[in-house]
């Protein structure tokens, strides 16, 4: 299980990196390419994926 919420993680912070870079303009060839909504979103998925995964390491391991 903690496998399966890490991947998730790291691809919230992926694609939100991706968002966030289409949103600055530095990835181009979207419709999202320059508005500043799409940085302030995927900022808000790279810091909500970061904290998935800090959850799961910082948090207690399960007793089998």
């Amino acid at each position: 299980m903690r496998v399966a919420v890490v991947v998730v993680a790291v691809l919230i912070v992926l694609i939100g990196g991706v968002f966030a870079g289409q949103g600055l303009g530095y990835i181009p060839g979207s419709v999202m390419t320059n508005d500043i909504r799409w940085f302030w979103i995927g900022s808000a998925m790279v810091v909500v994926g970061l904290a998935l995964g800090g959850a799961v390491f910082l948090g207690r391991p399960r007793r089998v």
